[in-house]
């Protein structure tokens, strides 16, 4: 369905045009008309399915952009997504003169206090500590808000915002419109519909859909100490264009990030002790091309909504199934293919069996490659660059030079001299190191689905030496115990 034919305003139109969208994606065209109506809604949608413009359209052709005062709150879970949200609604506003404001932690909030007061916007887009914080404060006025949306409401309870969540909704007026978004329905999310929306419609992806048939899923089966070297060798045999590499800890990004640089590859890594403007440079170098590899948290990739990738990595599987659904949506979009592949070790596999089950789809076993596959995969990939190089590339002011070498040197040896400088064959003996993280802990039988969180705290690298002297204590103390209670008698009382 056409834009036009959803009942938007000729500003909002004639934005979307200027961005080249012609076509509602479905959570659009199921949305937009429910949210122009007045209606609350419940949508199920995952990042990268063109939510932001579903609830943003309509919103911004609901306010006054004569009144300068907040008409719509947008509560995001993190600050890359709040200010991406901004930027688009800006876009998507510019010609109807809309003002949008994103406050976020991390930011100087004297600056956010002077801008709340002196240029106050019609739409106010944050992350639940800091509206919040500004609310305490009373910087921010919320009486006359008559639109409330809450992006990516999973990701949010996960994070642990609830209680800062129900502040924030009680603090607007409950005359007003409430959207929720997110890309799975777990009861938590249900119960805050049931709590503060009024009869919400729901717009809900089928759970095929959950991840796109555009995506191309395979998991490898490897124990922790061999997947560096293994992820290695498929991105050379893949030659993917732009990755995401999904680590389960701040030390595990660190360190394979800086394993990826050594061994040659364009990469960088993010997390959340890292400065927000590390983090923005980073991003901004990966969203025009100038990294190749993004190496990141769950926490430090939420929200993210970057075009062009190609591939993801799940170099540790995902404690949550949700998890996965969300990591492998930022690639497969707008009708390009991606591919996703997931490291599992072999206690791990009952983890992957279930967000099979969620997803309703299975992942294919890929056979990892040998190191002469990945060093044709390097080469192939170099001639590709060296012919697109000579196609685009005028060649006259260097013929002198070349002519001179090639009178020096025979030309086989200069294509592989120069071939030998492109890949990066001799990367793999480079030592790299990875911490072993902590596995995940088996699951218990019979609990296929949800949140299969379960303690790991008693985990411990293995120790021979120790391990013998803890079976012998515990041996002596089973000794003890059986003398002692040798002669006990127990009777049982009836009442």
């Amino acid at each position: 369905m056409k834009f036009s034919e959803l009942g938007l305003e000729k500003d909002l139109l004639t934005a979307i045009e200027r961005s080249g969208f012609e076509e509602a994606t479905p959570i659009q065209e199921a949305t937009i008309p429910l949210v122009l109506a007045g209606v609350d809604v419940i949508g199920q949608a995952q990042t990268g399915t063109g939510k932001t413009a579903a609830f943003g359209l309509p919103v911004l052709q609901h306010i006054n952009p004569k009144k300068n005062i907040i008409q719509a709150v947008i509560i995001s879970p993190t600050r890359e997504l709040a200010i991406q949200t901004q930027e688009e609604l800006y876009r998507l506003g510019k010609d109807k003169k809309a003002k949008v404001l994103a406050v976020y932690g991390g930011a100087d909030i004297r600056r956010q206090i002077h801008q709340l007061k002196h240029n106050t916007p019609q739409i106010l887009v944050g992350t639940p500590g800091r509206l919040l914080d500004h609310i305490n404060r009373k910087t921010v006025d919320l009486s006359l808000v008559n639109s409330l949306i809450l992006d990516e409401a999973d990701e949010m309870l996960d994070m642990g915002f609830l209680d800062d969540i129900e502040s924030i909704i009680e603090s607007i007026p409950p005359n007003r419109q409430t959207l929720l978004f997110s890309a799975t329905m777990p009861k938590a999310i249900l119960n805050i519909g049931e709590k503060f929306m009024m009869e919400p419609q729901v717009v809900k992806i089928k759970a095929k859909e959950l991840t796109t048939d555009l995506v191309d899923q395979y998991f490898v089966r490897a124990k922790d100490f061999e997947k560096f070297d293994i992820m290695t060798r498929i991105m050379d045999v893949q030659a993917p264009e732009l990755t995401i590499v999904f680590g389960r800890t701040k030390r595990r990004v660190d360190e394979l990030s800086k394993g990826l640089e050594a061994r040659g590859y364009n990469a960088a890594g993010i997390h959340g002790d890292l400065t927000q403007q590390r983090r923005m440079n980073i991003l901004r170098k990966f969203k025009a091309g100038q990294l190749d590899i993004l190496v990141a948290t769950d926490v430090a990739a939420r929200g993210l909504d970057i075009s062009g990738v190609t591939h993801v990595y799940n170099y540790d599987i995902p404690q949550d199934p949700e998890s996965y659904v969300h990591r492998i949506g930022r690639t497969g979009r707008a009708g390009h293919h991606g591919t996703s592949v997931t490291f599992v070790t072999p206690n791990e596999m009952d983890y992957l069996r279930v967000i099979e089950k969620l997803t309703k789809k299975r992942m294919e076993p890929m056979k990892p490659p040998t190191e002469a596959e990945a060093f044709e995969g390097q080469i192939s990939s170099a001639l590709v660059d060296i012919k697109e190089l000579v196609a685009k590339t005028t060649t006259a002011k260097y013929e002198a030079q070349a002519k001179e070498l090639l009178e020096q040197y025979d030309a086989v040896d200069l294509v592989a001299a120069l071939l030998n400088n492109m890949t990066k064959d001799d990367a793999s003996q480079v030592p790299v190191k990875i911490t072993p993280e902590r596995p995940l802990p088996r699951r218990k039988k019979g609990n296929h689905t949800g949140n299969f969180r379960r303690s790991n705290k008693n985990w411990r690298p293995k120790n021979k030496r120790y391990d013998e002297r803890r079976r012998s204590e515990r041996d002596r103390d089973r000794d003890q115990f059986k003398h002692r209670t040798k002669k006990r008698k127990f009777t049982i009382r009836q009442k």
